[in-house]
């Protein structure tokens, strides 16, 4: 449904994009991971038309996304991270004015306003000026809008930003019931655990490069299932292990306190990436007690 090959950005002196190529499949939801300024808008904003690239090739659905611009942007419906509707207008205006940038009939908007408003269970808000939502629902009518030409795929820049836990588990269940009906979705986040659940793939990026590419459970599997937290001088050190009973005889072994879990998204990102994603997107640099994966799982009793 997606295909990019050797895409890059440059800005003057600045490269947002080096050379990054992937496929994301029909029906797919596509993660795409990486701290502020690695180059995740840049790719979306590439895709819908909204930036031009220095150099390389994309197509959405088969449409080359340059020379096929017209037919590229109708296969497509974007969730901006900033929220861009019309507070002015009601719900119902809102997306009555995109279904006419869209060039839908009249028939056409009302029938799927309606039934888009029941999706994201706001058909009772229909005639509510947007400025006086709630953020989450904000963000839902933004969905419903980016819906409403019944494009083939969506893309979404950081759509559950800012929103609380409760409203986003809300957001994240709505995303999978549209997948479940068919369209293929492109996420960037910077919520590590909202990549881990949602998605089918994730793609790590980071200063335009794509640092690796599988599912969540593949990139969890490389580098242990257990792992193994200790404060030592002020700084966490993670040591990984392959199976649970590993850790506890490394426990064993060891003096102090320790803290079992099984591990998670962001345990590989920090290994693969040597760096750790803040709640606000913005990059800390892991500390040098953090140690590489291949190291830690050699210092496990179930070590290689």
């Amino acid at each position: 449904m997606i295909e990019i090959v050797n895409l890059v950005k440059r800005y003057k002196t600045v490269k947002a994009l080096n050379g990054v190529s992937f496929r994301v499949e029909n029906g797919e939801m596509f993660a795409y991971l990486g701290p502020n300024g690695s180059g995740k808008t840049t790719t979306i904003r590439i895709l819908t038309g909204l930036t031009k690239p220095t150099a390389g090739d994309a197509y959405l659905n088969g449409c080359h996304f340059e020379r096929d611009s017209l037919k590229a942007k109708r296969q497509c419906g974007l969730v901006p991270q900033v929220i861009n509707l019309d507070m002015e207008l009601t719900v119902r205006e809102n997306l009555d004015l995109h279904g006419r940038l869209f060039q839908m009939t009249s028939e056409e908007r009302r029938a799927r306003t309606d039934a888009l408003l029941e999706y994201v269970e706001l058909d009772d808000q229909c005639d509510r000026l947007v400025n006086h939502l709630s953020g989450g629902m904000k963000r839902r009518v933004m969905v419903a809008r980016a819906l409403l030409h019944a494009p083939e795929i969506l893309f979404l820049d950081e759509p559950t930003v800012g929103l609380d836990p409760t409203i986003r588990r809300r957001i994240w269940s709505l995303l999978k019931k549209i997948q479940q009906a068919g369209t293929t979705i492109f996420l960037t986040t910077h919520y590590i655990e909202e990549a881990e659940f949602l998605a089918d793939r994730v793609a790590f990026l980071d200063f335009g490069n794509i640092v690796q590419l599988d599912t969540p459970d593949n990139l969890k599997a490389r580098i242990g299932e257990w792992a193994l937290d200790k404060m030592v001088d002020g700084h966490m050190h993670t040591q990984y292990f392959p199976s649970r009973e590993g850790a506890q005889a490394f426990i064993d072994q060891q003096q102090g306190s320790f803290s079992l879990r099984r591990v998670n998204l962001e345990d590989a990102f920090l290994t693969l990436t040597g760096k750790k994603v803040t709640a606000d997107g913005s990059v800390a640099q892991v500390s040098t007690d953090h140690e590489p994966t291949a190291a830690l799982l050699a210092t496990g009793p179930d070590g290689p």
